[in-house]
């Protein structure tokens, strides 16, 4: 039995092993239904991304400070800190066992958010968003084989996951679909440095936390 981290899987890796497909899809409103900003939004948002800038002007900023400058401030704005949602930190995952190979994969997740109001089975919560965080100067694509790796393993529960893969400046949203084959979107990139790009940012993280 071959062990593997999912953190060293390439994309094509584990687009094999668990027959992941790709589809591109231009615009959130297919899955989405965002709404205005309120005034107070946007001047937290602006705070968020100042705070942030600093940071990279300075330099390199670490994974650690991605997740507590940009993240959780992010997730509070968008109300992921409020019942029924909760949000889970870097848990391991139990193996996951690769159908036809002698492969286990094991790993750790970032970030979880969960709903304690949705159970899709017995002591099984429902997987509003899963986020994989890396440090400024990572590409964000590099987070995209632990996502799907770590969703694959909750679709039996249900049949769509979001997940979100970031560095901080960059954010990109993959929409995960149960099938067979199961099939992953990917959502356009967006930017907290850019003000549009930043509105839109928060705009799609409080739709996903209203699902």
């Amino acid at each position: 039995m071959t062990i593997i981290n999912a953190r060293n899987l390439s994309l094509e890796e584990v687009q094999r092993l668990f027959a992941f497909q790709e589809q591109y899809s231009d615009s959130f409103s297919n899955y989405l239904s965002l709404e205005p900003l309120l005034e107070v939004e946007q001047q937290e948002l602006l705070q968020i991304r100042n705070d942030f800038r600093r940071y990279l002007t300075a330099g390199k900023v670490s994974e650690g400070q991605v997740k507590f400058l940009a993240v959780a401030p992010l997730l509070r704005l968008a109300g992921f800190y409020r019942y029924p949602i909760e949000i889970v930190l870097e848990e391991y995952i139990t193996y996951i066992e690769v159908e036809d190979e002698d492969i286990k994969i094991k790993g750790r997740f970032d970030i979880l958010a969960i709903s304690k109001a949705k159970h899709t089975k017995p002591q099984t919560y429902f997987w509003v968003l899963l986020i994989e965080s890396k440090n400024s100067q990572i590409d964000i694509s590099t987070g995209l084989p632990q996502l799907l790796t770590y969703s694959y393993k909750n679709l039996d529960n249900q049949k769509s996951i979001w997940g979100l893969a970031t560095n901080g400046r960059s954010y990109q949203f993959i929409y995960i679909e149960q099938g067979n084959p199961p099939i992953y979107y990917l959502l356009p990139e967006l930017n907290l440095m850019e003000r549009e790009r930043s509105s839109q940012l928060l705009q799609v993280l409080k739709a996903i936390c209203q699902l």
